[in-house]
């Protein structure tokens, strides 16, 4: 087991992380914490896209066994899901928390001792679900939390719609970064989330986290502590640009980068909007994903079980 202490605590220690946490709230009072550029102020009370003013919702926390295993180990990680989101994909399978809004609004005391609470249950981890347009309230809060003994890794997990400003803010905080990567193709991210520069601003954010915490290192007992862990969720009919990803995986970022190529989407939402992404994923058109994955070099493919799926 690693004894390595997650990097925020130094960060708290030497007092970086007190201006971090007012930097990242200064984002907010004309906001452009994401890559939407709302400009609305939100410590006001103001909402734009994300539907968040000043304070975070959560809609749900607890030890979660479904994640990969590096993270999951044998006690869970710890997952806080955070309500709303910057991105609105509209086939999300969370649509009731992420474009419905189910949750609750949670000061930063209550926010720390969720954190507190998935430490005490013994996860390996805190596993920020949807973080992008909460990272000031994540900070504030997470000062609370090393004040009270806090001392597991944090894990970000995000749609990789996230601006390099904010990520530069999260540097020497977050110890492991677990981004998606959905679309290469600018007009299926401008179809499905209304956000034609998602494959550039992903392209940027991946390379940004991999240059802050380098590929996935894991402890003896295969617990993952520092690095990055990608996501790639496979569409009906190659509309997610897999073999485009995997080559700038391979060629930019790391053939050592750990991805998971996703089996399991299913049309949920909004999906039918889109004709291509009214039906199931095949497996044809899975296992064609793995296969573009290793021969454009990907050599760490998490390995977890398929989800079953129609031919």
């Amino acid at each position: 087991m690693s004894l390595k202490k997650p990097i925020y605590i130094e960060a708290h220690e030497k007092g970086l992380l007190k201006k971090k946490r007012e930097d990242a709230f200064k984002l907010l009072k004309s906001c452009v914490l994401c890559p939407r550029q709302c400009k609305v102020d939100r410590l006001s009370g103001e909402t734009g896209i994300c539907k968040t003013g000043a304070s975070a919702m959560v809609s749900s926390y607890d030890p979660h066994f479904g994640e990969e295993q590096p993270l999951v180990g044998r006690h869970g990680s710890g997952t806080i899901f955070f309500t709303h989101c910057n991105l609105l994909c509209i086939f999300c399978q969370n649509y009731d928390i992420s474009h419905q809004g189910i949750g609750k609004t949670v000061s930063d005391r209550e926010l720390s001792a969720m954190m507190l609470d998935l430490q005490h249950r013994g996860c390996h981890n805190i596993n920020f679900v949807t973080p992008t347009h909460v990272v000031p309230q994540i900070l504030s809060a997470l000062g609370i939390a090393i004040e009270d003994g806090l001392s597991i890794p944090l894990v970000y997990n995000s749609g990789g719609y996230d601006s390099v400003h904010t990520l530069r803010i999260l540097e020497g905080v977050i110890d492991i970064y677990m981004p998606d990567f959905k679309f290469w193709d600018s007009d299926i991210a401008q179809k499905t989330c209304d956000a034609e520069d998602y494959p550039d601003v992903a392209r940027k954010g991946i390379l940004e986290m991999h240059r802050q915490v380098g590929d996935l290192v894991m402890d003896d007992e295969g617990i993952a502590y520092r690095g990055l862990l990608l996501r790639h969720l496979v569409l009906p009919q190659g509309l997610a640009g897999t073999r485009e990803i995997m080559r700038f995986i391979a060629t930019r970022i790391s053939t050592n980068t750990y991805v998971n190529i996703m089996a399991q989407y299913r049309p949920c939402g909004r999906a039918a909007e889109i004709p291509e992404l009214a039906e199931a994923l095949l497996a044809r058109d899975f296992q064609a994903a793995l296969t573009a994955a290793r021969e454009e070099g990907i050599q760490r493919l998490d390995s977890r079980r398929r989800v079953f799926m129609l031919w």
